[in-house]
């Protein structure tokens, strides 16, 4: 098939009647998580995965996608009104969003925002159209020492992009493979690390891990502080943005969705990270960068698009070399493995119809949320206003819900809590738990893919570097890992002079 019938076949695939019921459940859903702080789309995904296992694999990929799209448009809503970001990804959008609606300019603010997201989705769609396709077909070419050093470049770029320390990020990678490596090993067929506990032979369920780490976690860290929910109170109007807010604003939306394409392709790239690289690149280049943070359209149209456009994007390399480059994409992978689907170069010649009624299925669902976020504004004013009290006791009981269905044991409701409290622990002292579950994703592929380049080669590790993209993988790895170490052998040096010279 040509594109052209390509795209046609999807939005068959797309309007079928349970498809595309499911796209609007997601982008309603998805909507419903970024305007409510403090659930996140990796917990609102993990919490419906199970659900979906009576329906096709097609349905449930519509489902999540319209969930991790719809997050960033609802997180918006939240960011500009409450000046609480919905959602990690809308933290750049409340410096100048809410000072706008404090100028009482919520409308503009809220509709460039919708737009913004709905032009970048739009972009980050077409991309995917022309790059997956003859990304996958050259993927074929390569063999497990490229896909072993791709996923140890995937992982270290994730830990050098990291928020926090880059050293408790690494710590949080090698804990979440050593994690993914429970259970029986790939070639032998004996236990490992099972610790005589036999629901532990099957490994450990990534979606109850999910659900502890961002779910349980997050609702212990809000439950610990005070979350304020202050509503701005002015009439939200003129949601349509003016002539001169498009003509200031236009520029800004196309570089968002260039960065956020860029970014959300790259391992560990993201809406959250190129959310601040489309805010200071703005800052940078406008005439008038003193405006920024007290209201400038600029400062919420760029990153709103960049995390729109990075969302899309990072759809690219999971669908075409089956690596996730973040870890909602690592619940993606874990949902397609769990339907009996293996990502990678295969998936979209094997499985058109998942391929091509899922990008139909963000044309769809991005016309959605505009019909969603913008008419109907003032319910999700109304909903901002339930109490957290209220909200927190449903939200753990469908964790509760979601993590005993997936097996029907008890014991992955224990694995959630423990991961929860282990979560929430890790929040006070600074460590992150992205890394951690793609690793526990990556693991297990990192291994298989080690062993058979070991095995091809006899027990050489030289096949890694007599190959030219391995090389060159290994290459950036290793000079991503010098350039997070180097300073601080050099902090340390100095400390040790001056305690020399004291």
């Amino acid at each position: 098939m040509d594109l052209f019938d390509s795209i046609v076949y999807g939005f068959q695939v797309t309007f079928q009647p349970v498809n595309f019921l499911f796209c609007g459940i997601g982008v309603l859903i998805g909507t419903l998580v970024g305007v409510l702080p403090g659930i996140g789309p990796a917990g609102a995904m993990a919490l419906l995965l199970p659900a979906t296992f009576k329906f096709s694999t097609t349905a449930t990929m519509i489902m999540l996608a319209g969930i991790y799209y719809g997050v960033q448009y609802g997180g918006s809503t939240t960011s500009i009104l409450v000046k609480i970001p919905g959602e990690a990804s809308s933290v750049m959008t409340c410096i100048d969003g809410h000072q706008m609606a404090l100028q009482g300019r919520a409308g503009p603010a809220l509709g460039i925002a919708a737009w913004g997201s709905f032009i970048a989705g739009t972009i980050a769609n077409l991309g995917l159209m022309l790059v997956a396709v003859p990304l996958a077909r050259a993927a074929l070419v390569l063999g497990p020492p490229e896909y072993f050093s791709l996923m140890c470049m995937g992982l270290m770029i994730v830990t050098y992009l990291a928020q926090g320390s880059v050293l408790k990020s690494i710590m949080m990678a090698l804990v979440g493979i050593i994690l993914g490596s429970v259970g029986l090993d790939l070639i032998s067929g004996l236990p490992r690390f099972t610790l005589g506990i036999n629901e532990l032979t099957d490994g450990i369920d990534v979606v109850p891990m999910v659900m502890g780490l961002f779910g349980i976690a997050e609702i212990l860290e809000n439950l610990e502080g005070t979350l304020k929910q202050e509503v701005v109170k002015t009439r939200i109007r003129n949601l349509w943005p003016s002539l001169k807010d498009w003509v200031e604003a236009k520029w800004a939306i196309v570089r968002g969705s260039l960065i956020g394409f860029i970014l959300g392709v790259l391992p560990g790239g993201g809406a959250v990270i190129s959310t601040f690289v489309s805010y200071a690149v703005e800052k940078k280049v406008s005439k008038n960068p003193e405006k920024f943070g007290h209201g400038a359209i600029e400062g919420v149209a760029g990153p709103e698009s960049a995390n729109n456009a990075a969302a899309g994007a990072s759809l690219i390399p999971l669908l075409s070399l089956g690596i996730p480059p973040n870890p909602i994409m690592a619940i993606f992978f874990s949902a397609l493995i769990i339907h009996g689907l293996q990502p990678g170069p295969l998936l979209i010649r094997d499985h058109p119809e998942l391929f091509w009624g899922l990008v139909a299925s963000l044309y769809l669902g991005n016309g959605l949320l505009l019909l969603l976020n913008l008419p109907m504004i003032s319910m999700w004013v109304k909903v901002l206003q339930i109490p957290y009290k209220i909200l927190f006791p449903l939200i753990l009981l469908f964790c509760l819900i979601g993590s005993f269905t997936i097996k029907n044991i008890s014991f992955d409701v224990y694995v959630m809590l423990v991961f929860g409290v282990l979560g929430w622990i890790m929040r006070k002292f600074g460590y992150e738990g992205a890394p951690l579950i793609l690793a526990f994703i990556l693991g297990p592929m990192l291994e298989n893919a080690l062993r058979q380049s070991l095995l091809i080669s006899q027990g050489s590790f030289l096949i890694f570097v007599t190959r030219p993209i391995s090389a060159a993988a290994l290459g950036v790895s290793a000079l991503l890992l010098l350039t997070n170490f180097i300073p601080a052998l050099k902090k340390q040096r100095k400390v040790y002079e001056m305690f020399r010279g004291s």
